[in-house]
């Protein structure tokens, strides 16, 4: 049997999908941290006076600090040397705390605490799905899909809490997401433990992650990934902006009410694009089920500038679908490393590829604005991310091709 050829996978384990429920309903709680400060921006641009720079600076800290941490524990091969139950716990204290300090600082204290909520995310993200990957290797993508949901409803939690808490203190908002970040490092103390199907430990060999760029089919996977990125988080960062925009320009209420709502609905509306995309990848294959959401997000991004005077109900449903596709993918690309990297370093390849990815994004989250700003107005603005999707689709589609596909979904390419 050639190396490219697809194994036997061994029997399920037992206790595989309460022990995933445990984890994703963990990701949830700590990656309501994510954009905390985001969903108050506008409050904390009048209390605290913040500049253009600095209001993007709360949000761009963390992918920062989330870069840092991924590439940093990469480069020690932290996630494959410290168990993960112990890394996912600290982790999580640490972005409940850093996050609190929103309380207690001002814009520089506050940018400052964005990057060290930053650094804590790293170390929960990544080892969840190498922990996953521990209790899956039949209906990985499907599992890694449902992980990814708990990611993108945890990121949409803030907008949620502040559309219900409007007319209430911004404070409300840290309050609750530093709570839902403790409620996980309590329950990532109590209930973690690795699966049977273990990828081993590994000792320290910074010459691995250097893996990432020689080993051709997890390059193209990791381009593939690198192009989703540059679309997804801005996308994300900036919605609620081009939202309010067309509301402030005099488009009728969303369907979902305001803005902020909507946001919360079209982040939120993603979680179920991570179940399609699991559920296709494991069927239609890993390639095709990446390249097919890029093009349809991609997409979006093209046309959403067309209804943005307007229906509102067309701009909703185009955002909708925007929500679903543009990370309905993303699990797919971390499936491919699981199963594409040498098995002692799955943990470190996992969090170098999220490392330069969201490096990526910083970039992205930065020009956006500045893109927008230069052609006058947020109506056009997302045009700006379409070479993601572009560049992303054709990377799957290459690998497709490559025999080493083969070892995709046990032979789902």
């Amino acid at each position: 049997m050639s190396p490219a050829s697809p194994s036997p996978a061994p029997p399920a384990a037992a206790g595989r999908w309460p022990m995933l429920a445990v984890i994703c309903l963990g990701v949830v709680g700590v990656l309501t941290t994510w954009f905390s400060a985001t969903a108050i921006v506008p409050e904390l641009i009048t209390e605290w006076r913040l500049s253009p720079a600095q209001a993007a600076w709360l949000t761009n800290a963390v992918q920062l600090g989330f870069v840092v941490g991924a590439v940093g524990s990469s480069l020690v091969n932290l996630p494959d040397i410290l168990p993960m139950k112990r890394l996912m716990t600290a982790a999580a204290l640490l972005a409940a705390l850093a996050n609190l300090a929103l309380l207690f600082t001002g814009p520089s204290g506050a940018i400052a605490a964005r990057f060290v909520t930053g650094v804590a995310l790293a170390g929960v993200y990544p080892p969840a799905l190498k922990l996953m990957a521990t209790w899956f290797v039949r209906g990985r993508g499907l599992a890694l899909g449902f992980l990814i949901g708990a990611l993108t409803l945890g990121s949409s939690m803030p907008h949620l809490i502040r559309a219900l808490t409007e007319g209430i203190d911004w404070h409300s908002v840290v309050w609750g997401t530093s709570g839902a970040a403790l409620v996980s490092a309590i329950l990532f103390a109590g209930t973690l433990r690795e699966g049977p199907h273990g990828f081993g430990r590994a000792t320290f060999d910074p010459r691995q992650s250097l893996a990432v760029f020689t080993n051709r089919p997890l390059l193209l996977a990791n381009l593939g990934y690198f192009g989703h990125m540059w679309e997804l988080y801005a996308m994300w960062a900036w919605f609620l902006a081009f939202a309010a925009a067309a509301q402030s320009g005099g488009l009728a209420p969303f369907p979902f009410g305001t803005a902020s709502m909507l946001s919360f609905v079209v982040v939120a509306s993603g979680a179920l694009g991570c179940l399609l995309g699991g559920w296709l990848s494991d069927r239609i294959g890993r390639c095709f089920t990446c390249a097919g959401m890029m093009l349809v997000s991609g997409g979006c991004a093209a046309l959403i500038g067309f209804a943005f005077d307007g229906p509102p109900l067309l701009l909703a449903l185009l955002a909708l679908v925007w929500g679903i596709s543009v990370i309905g993918d993303s699990a797919q690309f971390s499936a491919a490393v699981t199963e594409l990297a040498e098995p002692h370093f799955v943990g470190t390849a996992l969090a170098l590829q999220m490392g330069l990815g969201f490096a990526l994004t910083v970039v992205a989250i930065w020009l956006l604005p500045l893109f927008a700003a230069a052609i006058g107005g947020w109506q056009w603005a997302f045009l700006f991310l379409l070479p993601g999707p572009v560049i992303g689709t054709a990377a799957m589609l290459i690998l497709r091709r490559r025999p080493e596909a083969a070892k995709l979904a046990h032979g789902a390419r």
